[in-house]
């Protein structure tokens, strides 16, 4: 067919310009041992549920129902794929998982091969990543395949009139969990039935986040009484949002998680301001009364940053690099700011519209919109009890989800 010989095309060139290209070369590199990996962690007789995610937002995703599954089923293994190395990279050696690899290029002869060696039980689709020849060899060895928290739009190939191929894709996959009303009757329209509405699986997650200890002791010294501005997963064009608003605000500490924390990155950052900054790994070896930022050179915090905020910003809406998590932030009950790009993400279009969120498009909006968030107290307890009082009222996804598993499983 038609894609296939363009997916050996595409194969063809990558392998030629991977000479000229350490992204493309680390591309193909990565996935040149998948099936041995597989082969030392999955033995024949093991029960194998399978998670795919792009990167590492659809990751967030999957974690409640990865943990849901562990507990329910703990004789069945965890396998996870990533197609993004940002994913990967980041999440390689998560202890609930058995296997964590790449997802192999969607040929037919690969996929065949990887699905033979993993042998699933079923596969969770995590939102996006519809690839053709995947779903197709799942389907033909009677693999269900659960899409979750899903979201479709009416300008996607498949509701084009030219798009009768990847709508046969879609018939394909056994049940549909969606985020949205317009998903589900979208769907509709080209005769899949098999949805439901339980929106997003990270709201589960986040809940989780809330009950747990967040206590930081050094935070609480960095930012003693003053109040606390957090920029959370960051990228170049936020800190050109937010850097004046930093840089002008007396008695406000900042912190600032990036989302890139390389030494050339971190540094970038520093570049950015006068003010006297000091890095996470430095805060426990010196007292530093002077600093009013801090730069988080690691990963693994920014969930317990974000309880200590009186406003949150979550970058990646002032680029093309799509919106982080505002859902973590927004469950400590705090106001949360973002960027202009954010149609694309459901929770973000909800709260903004119910004005737990605020969405900006300069540097002159940011600096009016903040100024008038931090003086006013009584604006922030509004857009904090919004924020968490919408997240409560999405609670349940994995539940849902769970219960579907049980009905799978069992026909």
């Amino acid at each position: 067919m038609l894609y296939s010989f363009l997916i050996e095309i595409v194969l063809l060139f990558m392998r030629v310009i991977m000479f000229f290209s350490k992204k493309i070369d680390h591309f193909l590199s990565t996935r040149n041992g998948i099936i041995e990996t597989i082969k030392t962690k999955i033995n024949p007789s093991d029960r194998v549920f399978w998670f795919h995610c792009a990167s590492l937002g659809e990751f967030e995703q999957a974690l409640p129902l990865i943990v849901s599954c562990k507990k329910e089923y703990p004789n069945h293994k965890i396998a996870i794929t990533f197609f993004s190395a940002s994913g990967f990279e980041v999440q390689k050696n998560y202890p609930l998982a058995d296997v964590v690899t790449y997802l192999p290029l969607d040929r037919k002869k690969s996929v065949k091969k990887f699905i033979e060696v993993l042998r699933p039980e079923l596969l969770f689709l995590i939102k996006y990543e519809f690839w053709p020849n995947l779903i197709k060899v799942l389907k033909i060895q009677n693999i269900p395949v659960l899409s979750i928290s899903s979201i479709f739009r009416q300008n996607q190939l498949f509701f084009k009139p030219y798009g009768f191929f990847m709508r046969d894709l879609l018939q394909k996959i056994e049940f549909f969990f969606v985020q949205n009303e317009e998903s589900k009757k979208l769907l509709a329209s080209i005769n899949i039935n098999n949805t439901i509405i339980i929106g997003d699986t990270r709201v589960d997650r986040v809940l989780d986040i809330l009950s747990q200890n967040n206590k930081q002791k050094l935070l609480e010294e960095f930012i003693q009484d003053q109040d606390c501005f957090v920029a959370g997963s960051s990228w170049p064009e936020d800190l050109n949002l937010i850097s004046k608003v930093i840089e002008s605000s007396e008695k406000l500490k900042t912190i600032i998680a990036p989302h890139n924390v390389d030494e050339k990155s971190l540094q970038e950052i520093e570049s950015h301001f006068s003010k006297p900054i000091i890095r996470w790994s430095e805060l426990s070896k010196k007292t530093d009364a002077e600093s009013t930022i801090l730069l988080i050179d690691c990963v693994g915090i920014l969930t317990k940053v974000y309880s200590y905020a009186n406003v949150a910003y979550v970058g990646g809406g002032m680029g093309n690099k799509g919106l982080h998590n505002t859902l973590e932030p927004a469950v400590f009950g705090i106001p949360v700011m973002i960027g202009k790009n954010y149609k694309n993400y459901q929770e973000a279009m909800d709260l903004v519209a119910l004005g737990g969120i605020i969405s900006v498009d300069s540097s002159f909006n940011f600096y009016k919109e903040f100024s008038r968030v931090m003086k006013d107290k009584k604006l922030q307890k509004q857009m904090g009890i919004t924020n968490l009082k919408y997240i409560k009222s999405k609670a349940g996804t994995t539940f849902k989800i769970m219960n579907k598993l049980k009905q799978v499983l069992n026909s």
